[in-house]
């Protein structure tokens, strides 16, 4: 998947007990990666990075969704993680709408993706419309952060998640990733109820390549290990 990066204008979400999403191009270097979660998981527990303790988690097999126009979780009930209806009318999804229509007109990326009817952004069509050549910023905000208010209230609407279902995904992903040739994809962790998101061993000077066929090949094969919101986390 697509890194993930702390840019100067992103809320950090833990002081708040949500959920940041925090999304940069492989193209940016050193990537921050971080995911607060504000329910679930309160014990420090998880593996570090060395690949070990694939057998903690029961990993999830049920696909996320798949574009914009579904409306089934990881669940597929229709969901969306916090166990709200999704049908385009919740507060995060009228939220995050907002924010589309702002990257599109004031961002001047007139092909951003609708939301998802769960409210999460479609990542998989947004990396389409990133420019390989700038720095990233279909994923801050648009440049300068001229929609980060948008940006925030949508993430300090994102219902809560549990924590544990959270790293086990992100785990059984890690695994896959591995398994399917990505051989120093890192596991997630998990401290004091925060999931940390796994994948470059070495985000400040990057060891895997996302844009490479093998990396490519490899994250198509794991993206149903995913649940529904987590996709570009790691």
């Amino acid at each position: 998947m697509s890194d993930l990066r702390m840019s100067d204008h992103t809320p950090s979400r833990g002081a708040r007990g949500g959920a940041a999403r925090l999304r940069l191009a492989a193209a940016v270097a050193a990537p921050l990666l971080a995911f607060s979660v504000a329910c679930g998981g309160g014990d420090d527990s998880g593996s570090g990075g060395d690949g070990k303790g694939d057998d903690v988690a029961s990993v999830p097999e049920e696909p996320t969704a798949k574009g914009s126009g579904d409306t089934a979780g990881a669940d597929g009930a229709g969901k969306d993680s916090s166990g709200a209806a999704a049908g385009g009318k919740s507060a995060f999804y009228d939220a995050q709408l907002t924010y589309v229509r702002c990257m599109r007109t004031k961002a001047g990326v007139k092909d951003f993706p609708d939301p998802r009817l769960s409210g999460y952004l479609d990542w998989p069509k947004i990396d389409e419309v990133v420019d390989p050549k700038g720095g990233g910023e279909e994923y801050k905000g648009g440049k300068g952060g001229v929609c980060f208010p948008e940006m925030e209230k949508a993430l300090n609407l994102e219902p809560k998640r549990d924590a544990q279902k959270d790293y086990e995904s992100m785990l059984a992903h890690a695994k896959c990733m591995r398994e399917n040739g990505v051989s120093k994809f890192t596991n997630p962790t998990m401290s004091g109820g925060n999931v940390i998101p796994g994948g470059d061993p070495s985000p400040g000077d990057p060891a895997l390549d996302p844009s490479s066929p093998a990396y490519k090949q490899a994250r198509e094969a794991c993206r149903s290990k995913l649940l529904e919101g987590l996709d570009g986390m790691q």
